[in-house]
């Protein structure tokens, strides 16, 4: 072989391994990809310090990360064309994964909806506290229940899964409900309207009106001691109304008319409210101790009940169609 030949074999190499450098330079790896988001919960409030799982079919497409302050998070230098999932988590709520996600080249993309919802494993706090523990507890929320942020709603059960109330319990929920006082400007207005329309033979004036608002006040409080409280602990009945939320109408206006007649047990069970009816006849019977002698009588202690289960009928009514949405406390709590 010349020298020549050499030249033309040397040229043809280089020639060789230029074309392959080019080739491969010519051809770059397809540019990663980012994946964003914020997480949420179910009424639009960030969540921080959750945890973000990126997972992959290869344990080297795994990614974690911690949403910041305000809830966001980034997943970055992502292959395209790979199958992703995203996970979510955070302490009390129930996990969040994401659909497929498949990355474009060089895309830059914003995961939209994540929003947590409350663990329902949350009741499992029955393995770790007692039941007078947690019936503390749900007494402590109904406390704060008001509606419109202010007139009381204590009597009244947002949670499917609330535990029965202990005596001492329904005694505490009945003396907080009979010495607020809204329970005595509530009396005051039956009284003023008892005087308006001259019910009773109480005269009128201001004596008038102060014996009508004692008895009214003196009516409400036997019933709800009674009715509420002593009954109940003794007949182990629960004296609150059970908000059932979902259902036709019909059934849920059904379980509404029913509340003066059909309770929930401390065992769990339907059973006629016995608590109710007698908390009303012994208030109309105890009130002919202070109504009028002219008032007093079998009619007396009959017009008292039927009155007080009308109104048991129309609050049960207003509870399961109206106060819900007016009652603040209750909104984020579940059902």
């Amino acid at each position: 072989m010349n020298i020549r030949h050499c030249l033309y074999f040397l040229i043809l190499s280089v020639s060789i391994t230029t074309a392959a450098i080019a080739q491969q330079i010519s051809a770059p790896e397809p540019q990663t990809g980012t994946i964003i988001g914020t997480v949420t919960d179910v009424n639009d409030g960030t969540v921080p310090g959750a945890t973000v799982d990126l997972e992959g079919p290869s344990l080297a497409d795994h990614q974690r990360v911690m949403a910041n302050d305000s809830g966001f998070f980034k997943l970055d230098h992502l292959n395209p064309g790979i199958s992703y999932r995203v996970t979510v988590k955070a302490s009390e709520f129930a996990d969040w994964t994401s659909p497929e996600v498949i990355l474009r080249p060089s895309q830059y993309m914003e995961l939209m909806g994540i929003r947590l919802r409350i663990a329902q494993a949350v009741t499992t706090v029955n393995a770790v506290f007692s039941t007078e523990e947690i019936a503390r507890e749900q007494e402590k929320v109904e406390e704060k229940q008001r509606v419109l942020g202010v007139i009381p709603n204590f009597y009244v059960v947002y949670d499917r899964n609330a535990v029965p109330l202990t005596p001492k319990l329904k005694f505490r929920l009945a003396l907080k409900t009979s010495t607020n006082p809204i329970t005595f400007l509530g009396s005051a207005f039956v009284a003023g309207f008892g005087q308006a329309a001259h019910l009773h033979n109480y005269g009128q004036g201001a004596k008038g009106f102060g014996q009508r608002l004692g008895a009214n006040y003196a009516n409400g409080l036997t019933d709800i001691m009674i009715g509420g409280a002593i009954l109940p602990s003794i007949l182990h009945q629960d004296p609150r109304y059970f908000y059932q939320g979902t259902g036709t109408k019909k059934s849920r206006t059904l379980h509404a008319l029913s509340t003066p007649f059909v309770c929930k047990g401390d065992n769990g069970r339907l059973q006629p409210n016995y608590s109710s009816l007698g908390g009303y006849l012994a208030s109309g019977a105890i009130s002919n101790a202070y109504f009028p002698a002219s008032n007093r009588g079998p009619g007396l202690v009959l017009s008292t009940a039927v009155i007080d289960v009308a109104a048991n009928m129309a609050n049960g009514l207003i509870q399961e169609f109206v106060l819900r949405k007016l009652t603040p406390s209750a909104k984020n709590q579940p059902q």
